[in-house]
This record gives structure tokens, C-alpha cells and sequence, in this order.
């Protein structure tokens, strides 16, 4: 068995349309840690979805639905963390506005073998 601390979600902008931003290939996650900031100067909303292989993003798979961050709030999503994603899971976020809010994802990615 080998255990690795990554960086799932490396920081960078959240899109305002449904984007796969991490997928646990060959691996089991364990997310630690999902932070996203509001750097824009008006409301705006994230939401996220932990997608089992084989399905697509969904209101079966939502796990967090347009949580709203205000202007420079930043939110660490207790809702996410502790979650495991199985091999070929995915996590799948999508923003109110393609240029407000900043995220970040780090785990724990452990294979057999």
C-alpha cells in the first residue's frame, strides 16, 4: 500500500459551467481539505458535486448546492471533508460567475498493492 498527500485541486478559478476538477484515477481519496475564496467585490455562489465512476454530476451525486460566499469570504467546506472518492470518482464544481471565486483541494491518495 502506498499513501500520498497531494494537492487534488491545484488553486485556480472556478468555472461557471460544470467542470470536472479532480478525478481519483487507480487510487482511493480521502479529501482534507477544500477552501474556496470569493475575491470579487459582489456575492457570488459555489456549488459541488462527488460524482461515483460511471455517473455523471447530478442532483444524485450534489453535495453542496450554491453555497454563497459574499464579497472576500473565504469558506473551508466541512461538508467535503472526510469524504473518500473510490478509483475513477470525480469531484465536479461549477460557480455562479466565471471570475469570483478561487479553490483549492488537498487529500490523501492511497493504492494497493
Amino acid at each position: 500500500m502506498t499513501v500520498s498527500v497531494s494537492v487534488l485541486i491545484p488553486a485556480k478559478i472556478a468555472e461557471n459551467t460544470q467542470t470536472t476538477q479532480y478525478t481519483s484515477t487507480g487510487v482511493t481519496t480521502l479529501i482534507d481539505k477544500f477552501t474556496a475564496t470569493n475575491y470579487s467585490a459582489s456575492a457570488a455562489t459555489l456549488s459541488i458535486n462527488l460524482v461515483s465512476s460511471g455517473d455523471t454530476s447530478g442532483n444524485q451525486n450534489l453535495i453542496v448546492k450554491t453555497r454563497s460566499l459574499l464579497a472576500g469570504e473565504t469558506y473551508t467546506f466541512p461538508e467535503i471533508v472526510g469524504t473518500v472518492l473510490e478509483s475513477g470518482g470525480f469531484i465536479s464544481t461549477i460557480a455562479s460567475a466565471a471570475t469570483s471565486v478561487n479553490m483549492r483541494a488537498s487529500g490523501i491518495e492511497v493504492t494497493n498493492g
